[in-house]
C-alpha cells in the first residue's frame, strides 16, 4: 500500500511515517517509480509504534524493542530477550512514577479546589 493509505487506515500523517522510516521504524519497500510501498503488516506496526511513544519511549528505544515484539498484539516474538524485559520492566518503573507524581498533583489540586469553594460559599 501506498504511504497515503497507510496514513489514512492509521490516523498518522504522511510526514508522521516518513519520520518512522528515517528513525529505522517503520521500513518500506519501493516502486520502481520510488514510491513507498507498505505491506498489510505495516498498520499494525504503526499502531505498535504510536502505543509506545504514547507510553513516552523515545524513538532510539522503540527501534530496540520493536524487533523483539509481535506488531498483531504487542507480545513478545520468537527473537525476544531477557533484555526485553528488562528494557520494558523499566520503562514500565517510569511510567509508574509518572503516575505516582500525577495522582499526587491531583491531590494538590482538590485541596486548592476544596479551599477555594469553601471561601468562595463563606
Amino acid at each position: 500500500m501506498r504511504i497515503g493509505e497507510l496514513a489514512k487506515r492509521t490516523a498518522v500523517s504522511e510526514r508522521s511515517l516518513r519520520y518512522y522510516e528515517k528513525q529505522g521504524l517503520l521500513p518500506a519497500d519501493r516502486t520502481s517509480g520510488g514510491h513507498r510501498d507498505y505491506p498489510e503488516a505495516a498498520v499494525d506496526r504503526v499502531v505498535r509504534i504510536q502505543e509506545l511513544f504514547a507510553a513516552g519511549l523515545c524513538s532510539a528505544k522503540i527501534v530496540q524493542l520493536l524487533p523483539c515484539m509481535r506488531d498483531q498484539d504487542g507480545g513478545p516474538s520468537e527473537t525476544a530477550t531477557p533484555w526485553l524485559v528488562d528494557q520494558l520492566s523499566v520503562e514500565r518503573a517510569r511510567i509508574d512514577g509518572m503516575v505516582e507524581e500525577l495522582l499526587r498533583a491531583r491531590e494538590v489540586l482538590d485541596e486548592v479546589i476544596s479551599a477555594a469553594s469553601e471561601k468562595s460559599n463563606a
